[in-house]
């Protein structure tokens, strides 16, 4: 699921980020900046449930586990900042300006996150790919 939603997420993202960028330029566009931002966010908590039922499967915990612990902290950070644009649009408690620029916010702390997943994942190639090296051929 991961291996869908994360393309997906980051498919959604740079829309979303360049309907935010052309409101702040131009003045236009706020429902859609907004809609995209509730998408992705939605996007987010997706990949987060499922990335912590993967987590509990691997490693015995929901989040948090050892081999993602920082991953994961950080993952909180993104998830607060997503979770306040929804609750500051809801409730009127920012103005569009605001808004938009709670949600580069949050995008700063995913991009961040996202880097630390993808660094970890390519670490985890390449020690796999050392294993895989080192050990003697079979078979022959």
């Amino acid at each position: 699921m991961q291996g869908l939603l994360a393309p997906l997420q980051f498919v959604v993202f740079l829309a979303s980020l360049i309907l935010i960028l052309r409101y702040l330029a131009t003045g236009e566009g706020l429902a859609a900046a907004n809609a995209s931002v509730v998408a992705k966010t939605l996007v987010l908590y997706a990949i987060m449930i499922t990335g912590s039922i993967w987590e509990k499967v691997v490693f015995g915990r929901w989040l948090f586990a050892p081999a993602f612990f920082w991953e994961d902290v950080f993952s909180m950070l993104v998830l607060a900042l997503h979770t306040a644009y929804l609750v500051a649009l809801f409730q009127g408690a920012l103005d569009p300006g605001g808004l938009m620029l709670l949600a580069l916010a949050a995008y700063a702390t995913y991009v961040i996150n996202a880097t630390q997943f993808l660094v970890k994942l390519r670490a985890a190639r390449l020690d796999a790919a050392r294993v895989q090296a080192a050990m003697p051929e079979t078979g022959r």
